[in-house]
């Protein structure tokens, strides 16, 4: 099974060169172990663009999509057989990149 495996971060900096090293650890054994499918960094939220078509006409709006003091840094989507691995996966990436991390199965 498939879970997204999300950072929330609340701070204005992005990981520093430690944090650095211990993500490109963790990633490591995330393929190492065949947990790995993909994962990223993402811009700070000012740089976001949301685009709402809903109602027929298009609507863009710069910005994110919600005001909050925290906000989705990056992501791993990982293979896991069951979310217990996918929960200690977790736990070991939360410890990488020094930030919270939610986890989500995909459906």
């Amino acid at each position: 099974m498939q879970y997204l495996l999300s950072v929330i971060h609340d701070g204005p900096s992005l990981a520093d060169p430690e944090e650095d090293a211990a993500i490109d650890v963790f990633n490591d054994r995330l393929r190492d172990e065949g947990h790995w499918v993909f994962a990223g960094g993402l811009g700070a939220p000012e740089a976001a663009t949301v685009i709402d078509n809903r109602g027929g006409e298009g609507m863009v709006t710069d910005g994110p999509f919600l005001e909050s003091k925290e906000y989705l840094a990056g992501f791993w989507i990982i293979e896991a057989p069951d979310v217990e691995v996918a929960l200690r996966l977790a736990h070991e990436g939360s410890r990488a990149c020094n930030r919270k991390v939610e986890v989500r199965p995909f459906m």
